[in-house]
């Protein structure tokens, strides 16, 4: 690896990084993210279980867009 493909490398990952921090910035002012249907939320007694099935699906989908986005137009 030269000089300007690890450059290349590390230009992409800042670049991927501030994206990624822009998103959960995003997403946390969502309302309705992480308490859609079919996200489990089990409280019985002093226990409280969650797990958010549907959102975890959601952003999948929106990650694997992105990235294959990102690497359509990186090459």
């Amino acid at each position: 690896m030269d000089f300007s493909s690890t450059a290349r490398l590390l230009i992409g990952l800042g670049v991927l990084l501030i994206l990624a921090g822009a998103v959960l910035l995003a997403v946390g002012k969502l309302p309705g993210l992480g308490r859609l249907p079919g996200d489990l939320a089990i409280e019985r007694g002093g226990i409280r279980f969650f797990f958010p099935i549907v959102t975890m699906l959601v952003v999948s989908v929106v990650l694997t867009v992105i990235a294959n986005l990102f690497l359509r137009f990186w090459r």
